[in-house]
């Protein structure tokens, strides 16, 4: 099917609104994030504290719903914004590798 649009990206994002954990590598700490959209390559999230550009994070998501498959992976941070209307931390990350649960 054609897009109708001029995408630039080469996954479309798909928008999610799920509960997530994450955590810095090496710390051990799982801490709670929701996640707001998905694509093949990365994916972005809110945070409760701000992450640096390049950390690297572990992520599980396991949405409650049977249309978005769960997720465990290793990402990397490229963009950390404070959100305008929130507490919290708007973090875009590149997917680096997909682990097994």
């Amino acid at each position: 099917m054609p897009r109708e649009y001029d995408e630039k990206r080469d996954f479309i994002r798909i928008s999610v609104d799920c509960e997530m954990q994450y955590s810095l590598a090496g710390s051990g700490q799982d801490e709670c994030g929701k996640v707001t959209n998905l694509s093949g390559r990365g994916m972005m999230f809110i945070a409760d504290r701000s992450l640096e550009v390049d950390d690297r994070v572990e992520v599980r998501i396991r949405p409650e719903n049977n249309v978005t498959p769960p997720l465990h992976a290793n990402v990397r941070v490229v963009r950390v914004s404070k959100q305008r209307h929130a507490d919290g931390y708007e973090i875009g990350a590149v997917i680096k590798e997909i682990l097994d649960d």
